[in-house]
Order: C-alpha cells, then sequence, then structure tokens
C-alpha cells in the first residue's frame, strides 16, 4: 500500500491536536472521482489548538493510504447510481433482505439521510461540488417526509419492517433526519427561507425524539440493537442544541446518562442488553455521549496549568476539579464522563470488541463511525491510530463494483456504502467535529 506521510504538530498535554498543518483534498476534474491527489498546505491553526491557546510542541506522524480516495471513489459512484427517481434511497425490508438491488427496494427516510451525510461528508453541499443536485433531491425528500407526517404520528414514514426500523428501532428515520439537517445547518450559505423551513423540520423530529424519550433515556421502539437507536438519538439532540433548536435539557441529560451507565468504567462492565448482547454496540454509544465532558475536563485542566493554579505533572482528579472552581456536583459528573470515556475508547479498539457480533453487519459500522466520531470531538489525537486501523480495515471488505454490505442484521448495501463512506472520510469532517466538542 502507498503510504503519504505528513508531519503534524500536536500538544503536550494529554492528548495531541493538530495545529500547523491541514490538507485539503483536490480533483482533477470535480466530475470525475477516479482520478484524486492529495495536496498539503500549510494553514494557520487549522484545526486550533486542543485545549488552549498556547502553541503546540512535539509532533507525530499520521499516515493518509493513497487507496483510501479510490475506495471513496467507487464507493460514491456506487451510491449515485443507486439513488432513486423521488430523491431517496432505501434500505430494503428485513423480510426480503436478500433484496441487493437499491432500485427493487422502497426508498425510506433513515437510508437516505445516512448517504446524504456522507455526501456532504465527502466534499459536496445542496450549492457546490459533484453531487450537490443529488443532496438537493435528498433534502427534498426528507423535508417532504417530515411535512407529510401527522403532527400525532410519532413516526416521520408509514414504512415498517424496513431492515433499518428493526435492527435499530421503530424511531430511527426521525433520527436520522434529524442528523441530516442538523449538517445541513452548519453550512454557511443557505438562504434564509431554505433555513428556516429546514429548522422547522428539525424541530419536528427532536420533538418526535424527546416524546419517544423512555423514562431512563432511551429511546422507544427497541431493534435487535436498540442501544444504537438510542445513541444516535443522543448525537442529535446534540447537535440540534448548537443549531439554536429548542431542546429539553432533561432528556439530553437523561440520554446522556443512559449512554454512560451503560459502561462501568472501574469494573469495565458493559451493560449490552439492547445491545444485542453485542459489547461494541453499547460502548460505542457510551464514548460517544461522554465526549464532549471529556474534552471539557481536558480544557479545565490545561487552563489550570496554564495559569498556574495547579502543577504541570497534576493529573485530572474530583478533587481537583473542585479546587479550579468547579462545583461539588459538576466535578462528580464531568469525572464520570471523563473516566467513562477514557476507559471505554481503549475497550472499544480491542480486537475481541471490534469483532462486534463475528463479522461485519451495518451495526458494526455504525460502532466503528461513533467510536472515530467520540475520539475526534474529545480533541484526542488517538483518532489518527483510528483511522489507520479502521481504514484499513473497511477497504480490504469493499466489493468490486465499490459497494459494501453487511454480513448479518442490516445487509443493506446501500446503508452499508453510505456509513463506510462517513468512516473513510472522517478526516474531511475534523473541524466540525472538533466544534461539537468546543460547545
Amino acid at each position: 500500500m502507498e503510504i503519504n506521510k505528513v508531519v503534524l504538530m500536536g500538544t503536550a498535554v494529554a492528548a495531541l491536536s493538530i495545529t500547523t498543518l491541514g490538507f485539503k483534498t483536490v480533483r482533477k476534474n470535480p466530475l470525475d472521482h477516479h482520478h484524486i491527489t492529495k495536496c498539503y498546505e500549510l494553514k494557520g491553526c487549522t484545526f486550533k489548538t486542543l485545549f488552549g491557546e498556547e502553541p503546540s510542541v512535539g509532533g507525530f506522524v499520521f499516515k493518509t493510504p493513497a487507496s483510501v480516495d479510490a475506495s471513496i471513489s467507487g464507493g460514491l459512484d456506487w451510491l449515485i447510481d443507486a439513488q432513486q427517481k423521488d430523491g431517496g434511497w432505501g434500505a430494503g425490508s428485513h423480510s426480503l433482505q436478500h433484496i441487493r438491488d437499491p432500485h427493487a427496494v422502497a426508498t425510506d427516510p433513515a437510508t437516505t439521510a445516512m448517504v446524504g451525510m456522507a455526501l456532504l461528508r465527502t466534499g459536496s453541499t445542496p450549492e457546490k461540488g459533484a453531487y450537490s443536485q443529488k443532496i438537493k433531491d435528498a433534502l427534498h425528500y426528507l423535508l417532504e417526509a417530515v411535512e407529510a407526517t401527522p403532527p400525532n404520528q410519532l413516526k416521520i414514514t408509514n414504512l415498517s419492517g424496513t431492515q433499518i426500523q428493526t435492527k435499530l428501532g421503530d424511531h430511527i428515520d426521525a433520527v436520522l433526519a434529524a442528523q441530516f439537517f442538523n449538517n445541513i445547518l452548519e453550512l454557511d450559505h443557505l438562504s434564509d427561507p431554505t433555513k428556516n423551513r429546514i429548522k422547522e423540520a428539525l424541530a419536528q423530529c427532536v420533538d418526535r425524539i424527546q416524546k419517544n424519550q423512555n423514562t431512563d433515556g432511551s429511546i422507544k421502539g427497541d431493534g435487535w440493537a436498540g442501544v444504537l437507536q438510542s445513541a444516535l438519538a443522543n448525537n442529535a439532540l446534540e447537535a440540534a442544541a448548537e443549531n439554536d433548536i429548542s431542546i429539553d435539557e432533561g432528556a439530553l441529560e437523561r440520554s446522556r446518562t443512559y449512554q454512560e451507565d451503560n459502561f462501568d468504567a472501574k469494573s469495565g462492565k458493559v451493560n449490552t442488553d439492547k445491545g444485542a448482547g453485542v459489547v461494541l454496540y453499547s460502548i460505542s454509544g457510551s464514548i460517544r455521549a461522554s465526549a464532549q465532558k471529556a474534552r471539557e475536563v481536558e480544557r479545565l485542566l490545561t487552563k489550570a496549568k496554564q495559569s498556574g493554579e495547579i502543577g504541570e505533572e497534576t493529573e485530572v482528579s474530583e478533587i481537583i476539579l473542585e479546587e479550579i472552581g468547579v462545583s461539588k456536583e459538576e466535578a462528580s459528573k464531568l469525572m464520570t464522563s471523563y473516566q467513562v470515556y477514557q476507559a471505554g475508547k481503549t475497550r472499544a479498539q480491542e480486537n475481541d470488541v471490534l469483532n462486534g457480533f463475528g463479522n461485519n453487519g451495518g451495526e458494526e459500522f455504525l460502532s466503528f463511525l461513533q467510536t472515530g466520531e467520540s475520539i475526534v470531538i474529545a480533541g484526542d489525537s488517538d483518532w489518527k491510530k483510528w483511522y489507520d486501523d479502521t481504514s484499513g480495515r473497511i477497504i480490504s471488505i469493499q466489493n468490486q463494483d465499490g459497494s459494501w454490505n453487511g454480513h448479518h442484521c442490516i445487509t443493506s448495501p446501500v446503508f452499508c456504502t453510505a456509513t463506510c463512506l462517513l468512516i473513510l472520510s472522517i478526516d474531511q469532517d475534523i473541524e466540525r467535529l472538533q466544534r461539537l466538542g468546543d460547545s
């Protein structure tokens, strides 16, 4: 495998950050995704110093396999051909999983949202890029799905028994549509009428997510791996809050607590009751829900060291957090999140956990994605090792036609291809994910 190496500067604190070197993808022809080259340019604080404003010291090597571009290109080509006339994509029925032809299944909001997010992450928007019209069509499809849903109906589709609903949960369509709307709203060139329409649709999805929340913070209508539906709902609520959508703070707190409680950082025990007995599914949600707070702890600790409140060698603890001005109650919560994240990210990358159910289904791909995004949101340099390891794993199982498919449960080539593209292109989305960590 050909490797391009780039030396990136890191911090001297607990985790490293990308501070002085950035990269961009340059295509010889924006319509030809089989001819892609990488170029690197100096940027002033592209991803910002992780936990403070001080310049970074030290360094490490980030490897970008040249084969990643070709893999993404093949996946995009396959996905674009799979779009249907109504602007959507479909995963198909759980009862008819043997049907792999993307044009022989009904379109559904959950799968359409996943593909839309993959197109956004790989460089297109509704206004620019090779697939701008495809994203516009997907956006129109999802807006109409939400707007056509009666106010008292908690699902945004009349479909039932799709692969995604059966395996993740009955309300996954509203959850993933919300996440797609969140990503669209973060673009800076939307017209006001379009933005207002999207915000209204997002607010409706958020309302449905909150109404579908159980008292323990999980989401009703569990599928085979319902913990993933709940984890994705948590992500949607966090992002909606950043997009100035009114959310129930109690609902978000319950959601985070539910995810964190699935993993005991001290004993290492993982609650897999709603995760089909699979550690990977539950623990990926735990670290995703704790990533923002883990980032906050590191930021507080670094600031206190820079100001001289504590020594450079001081390790984080609940007592130390109180000493630097955090209330006792908040210090306890922050420390729990920090411990869940730190122990969970390590456990989630162990081989026995990565094996998931035993082979790769869409649930495994979603869990890999959750882990990677968590590490970026936490501002943790471990994302580079995660990326190297995971991208190699994903590329090695790509089909010759450019697609990916699962070998159990969520087998849909459309859903699995979109999720794999989101994994492979995570390096193109670092700034947005780290903004979530800064919130």
